[in-house]
């Protein structure tokens, strides 16, 4: 009988993430409803006349669709690389500090900006990457003209990339100096006996041994391969970079909060959850294949 009581107040702690999650994540499924119609605000979604498969047709004939599928790919890979290579690399590194307190410094201190929002960040890259930023100053040390960073669609996705990564590659170091934690301590023992440097050891032991973690993760994150940062790139990106960084989302928001085409946008993000969904499913199976991992 405790057992059973125990239960049902499991149960009942549940009620509460479980209304969150039906009215502000099930219930406005809902509305998705509006890719098939055309939405006029005066009659509603269930008044608004249906047009079929219309909005999802013109969809794929808009001249920019093929430039904001392409930035949304791009950039969304090339933050997926950055933000494995760059948190594996520095646990590595991290790891073979030997004196404590410069450990728990460090971690502490690259970990900060995770919790920061990127309005507050976004501030912060306006200010260093302006035509009279610290960074544009420090190449005026050696006669290089001002690059204005964030106007150019050579280098507003690298400024993309890289601010993802400094973000949050401090807190997804995390999971691998975890992964080191979990190996052995007699394998660095007996290779240290063997003569074997802290390179060698590093390579041959720690690589290897946060393998599966690698593997999960990477697999893991292929579910986020249409997801190129909404938040970061909308108070980044301006006009003059739309053609390097008009990905999904902003595109979304864009026609459809600003220009009042609710039913072009919906049914572009009706698409990109669709994808996303798919490869979601893609992502588990081959992390269950690949790293023996599942959920149930």
């Amino acid at each position: 009988m405790k057992d059973k009581a125990v239960q049902i107040h499991y149960h009942l702690m549940m009620i509460p993430g479980m209304i969150f999650l039906a009215v502000f994540h099930y219930y406005p499924i809902l509305g998705s409803v509006m890719a098939f119609k055309k939405y006029l605000p005066a009659k509603g979604i269930w008044g608004s006349p249906w047009v079929g498969l219309d909005n999802i047709l013109y969809m794929f004939q808009i001249s920019d669709s093929k430039v904001i599928l392409f930035n949304t790919l791009f950039i969304a890979v090339m933050k997926m690389i950055a933000n494995l290579i760059v948190p594996l690399a520095f646990a590595l590194l991290l790891n073979e500090a030997r004196v404590r307190f410069i450990k728990r410094s460090v971690q502490t201190i690259v970990y900060l900006p995770h919790f920061m929002s990127w309005v507050l960040l976004s501030v912060i890259m306006l200010n260093i990457l302006s035509l009279r930023g610290v960074v544009n100053q420090f190449l005026g040390l050696f006669g290089i003209d001002p690059i204005l960073f964030l106007g150019n669609n050579t280098w507003f996705p690298a400024v993309l990339v890289i601010s993802d990564v400094w973000k949050d590659f401090g807190f997804s170091a995390i999971i691998f100096l975890a992964a080191l934690t979990a190996i052995n301590p007699a394998l660095y023992e007996a290779a240290a006996m063997d003569g074997a440097s802290r390179w060698t050891r590093l390579l041959n032991i720690s690589l290897p041994g946060m393998m599966p973690t690698v593997v999960l993760m990477s697999t893991l994150a292929l579910g986020n391969v249409l997801d190129a940062g909404f938040e970061q790139i909308l108070n980044l990106y301006n006009p003059l970079v739309y053609a390097s960084a008009d990905v999904i989302d902003t595109y979304v928001y864009r026609v459809g909060l600003i220009q009042s085409q609710y039913g072009i946008a919906t049914a572009v993000g009706l698409m990109k959850s669709v994808v996303s969904f798919i490869l979601i499913i893609i992502s588990y199976q081959l992390a269950a294949r690949f790293a023996n991992y599942r959920i149930f």
